[in-house]
């Protein structure tokens, strides 16, 4: 079985010579991927961690920051960056662009630091109040790095996640998400981004995304990791439900294993830095849906690499990837 999904006589894809070692004494077998599990990743959280632009711009260098959504995700999830990539955007010119970009990413996740995760009647107006500051920056500086650098996609994608924390009209979600899809209508980001808009709890209605996730999917070329927005159309249904069970159904289980061995199981796959998560969206999606012949096939192929998105809609994130990879 292995041997189809993989290659000849079940060939597992060549060493990265960039992957991080995998921890040693590993609790439940598991363990969290650290900057996307590559060494240049970790170069650069670490020169954003020092507060160092120079190394910062150093460590991007084999990198597409207006494509590449996951390192764009590193710097944006680092706490610290805020405080000194003001003075980038003012005082380096040539790469005004890339640090407005960062500055955008970042604001976009302080603000929702700040709101926290809690449902909104939970949100006190302080901190509604400073969700809406950090957002307002973020959508300054993000339309600053769209203008100065027209062929990115980030910038627009980061976008959409500030007009949903805004509530922004509908016209205007419209008008990124086809911006997005312009630069790059196989952007798994921003079609993931769409599915959380067309969710109930953010405006939507019930079952629309996933059948726009089912849409996209069906152009979606052999090993593209664009097969990621099926799983997490049905996560987003389970996080919607009042049945825990409401994905333990046949059609369903055949539906997430067959966008499994399309893009993630897929020999044409390829496994970019932070290939861990789009393997945890199928794992967390398939697990749910009681699936038994794909899921133990994803869990094998993290090794107990784990990653908090999408886990965290668990109230014990590590703690579940556990258990479900224990029982798959």
């Amino acid at each position: 079985m292995l041997g189809k999904l993989f290659g000849k006589a079940g060939e597992r894809p060549e060493a990265d010579a960039h992957a991080l070692p995998v921890p040693r004494g590993r609790r439940n077998g598991t363990y969290p991927v650290r900057a996307l599990g590559d060494t240049r990743v970790l170069a650069l959280v670490e020169a954003a961690d020092a507060g160092d632009w120079d190394e910062v711009k150093a460590a991007l260098a084999p990198f597409d920051l207006g494509r590449d959504h996951r390192v764009l995700g590193e710097l944006a999830d680092l706490d610290g960056v805020q405080d000194w990539i003001g003075r980038a955007v003012e005082q380096d010119t040539e790469h005004r662009a890339t640090a407005l970009l960062i500055s955008g990413a970042r604001h976009i996740a302080w603000g929702w630091e700040a709101r926290t995760a809690d449902r909104a009647v939970n949100v006190t107006r302080e901190q509604w109040r400073v969700f809406h500051e950090r957002l307002e920056i973020a959508e300054e500086h993000l339309l600053l790095a769209a203008e100065a650098r027209p062929h990115w996609v980030t910038p627009w994608c980061r976008l959409l996640t500030s007009a949903r924390g805004m509530s922004l009209p509908d016209d205007v979600k419209r008008t990124r998400y086809e911006a997005a899809l312009r630069r790059d209508p196989l952007d798994l980001e921003t079609h993931l981004e769409r599915v959380s808009q067309l969710q109930p709890r953010w405006g939507g209605e019930p079952g629309e995304a996933t059948r726009y996730a089912r849409e996209v999917f069906t152009g979606a070329p052999e090993g593209h990791r664009l097969g990621c927005v099926v799983a997490m159309a049905h996560i987003e249904d389970w996080v919607e439900s009042d049945s825990p069970g409401c994905l333990d159904l046949p059609y369903i289980q055949k539906e997430l294993r067959d966008a499994a061995r399309h893009s993630i199981l897929h020999p044409a796959y390829e496994r970019r830095p932070g290939w861990q998560q789009d393997f945890n969206m199928f794992a967390m999606a398939l697990s749910l849906a009681s699936e038994s012949v794909a899921a133990p096939q994803v869990f094998h192929e993290l090794g107990g690499a784990y990653t908090p998105w999408p886990w965290r809609y668990m109230a014990q994130p590590e703690k579940a990837y556990a258990r479900f990879r224990r029982h798959a």
